[in-house]
């Protein structure tokens, strides 16, 4: 099935793009999440608009990456969350958490889709998280999660 991505999928292209995919990929898996909609002839038209959007916020350099990407990980992140008693969260923590933590920590203004969880954050103490920032780019975060 072909697609147009809305959002940068991990391996797979990035906004804008047009891909072919498997139609079961595409039909439970990119479209209901919002990352793609289906290729048409007028898709096309919305494809220049999602290039265009993607510009803007785009890190243009690697070297502005690697800037970026110093700043991170010199950010101490520590995220207080509700917990029970034996250190297991009510619930898990999500990027848009990391990014807005990231944020009130004074490091960069991240967008929560280049946060990157390798496994769901469901207890407290410290882990690694993944930044995306240029294709060829990716910051490893150290957070602490700590009970509120």
């Amino acid at each position: 099935m072909k697609i147009i991505l809305t959002h940068e999928v991990t391996g797979l292209g990035a906004a804008g793009d047009v891909v072919d995919v498997k139609d079961g990929y595409a039909r439970n898996y990119l479209v209901p999440r919002g990352f793609a909609i289906r290729w048409t002839k007028g898709g096309e038209k919305d494809v220049a608009q999602i290039r265009r959007a993607r510009k803007i916020h785009e890190i243009a350099t690697i070297e502005q990456a690697n800037e970026i990407k110093a700043k991170l990980e010199a950010v101490k992140v520590r995220l207080a969350v509700r917990s029970g008693d034996a250190g297991r969260l009510f619930g898990s923590v999500t990027p848009a958490d990391i990014a807005s933590a990231i944020k009130s920590a004074g490091g960069p203004d991240v967008d929560k889709r280049r946060v990157e969880l390798g496994s769901p954050i469901k207890t407290l103490g410290g882990h690694q998280v993944s930044v995306r920032l240029h294709p060829e780019v990716a910051a490893k975060l150290g957070i602490e999660v700590v009970a509120a």
